[in-house]
């Protein structure tokens, strides 16, 4: 696609530069750049997301971001879950001293019902 984009807009600026319009090729190849360093930026955070799961006895929040992956593991009866700030926050899980903060990918009303979740199946499990 991006290819198909370069083709494109350099075959119509090679036009312009065939008819005397000389500053449409500087202008088309800074396009080209700026376009590819936008495609370039969203891929990296195209697989962005937060996994969290109950494996045995541990909690694991798996969040990647940027290609970077973090793991966080809790154990499953110390956990606290709790809005960070209001209602609609972003939702932190904490215990032993450390903290993670999920529901990222999560539409704000959504958030609620994702902590709810999240204590339903740390009690069940």
């Amino acid at each position: 696609m991006y290819l198909s984009l370069c083709l494109v807009s350099l075959g119509i600026a090679a036009c312009f530069w065939m008819l005397g319009a000389y500053l449409v090729m500087p202008f088309a190849w800074l396009e080209i750049l700026a376009v590819g360093i936008a495609f370039a930026m969203y891929g990296r955070h195209a697989a962005d997301g937060e996994r969290i799961s109950l494996q045995g006895s541990r909690l694991v929040v798996e969040r990647e971001t940027a290609g970077r992956l973090e793991r966080a593991e809790f154990d499953r009866s110390r956990v606290r879950v709790e809005p960070k700030t209001g209602d609609h926050s972003l939702i932190m899980l904490s215990a032993q001293g450390r903290s993670v903060e999920v529901g990222r990918f999560v539409r704000p009303e959504l958030r609620p019902a994702l902590a709810s979740e999240i204590r339903m199946a740390l009690r069940a499990a």
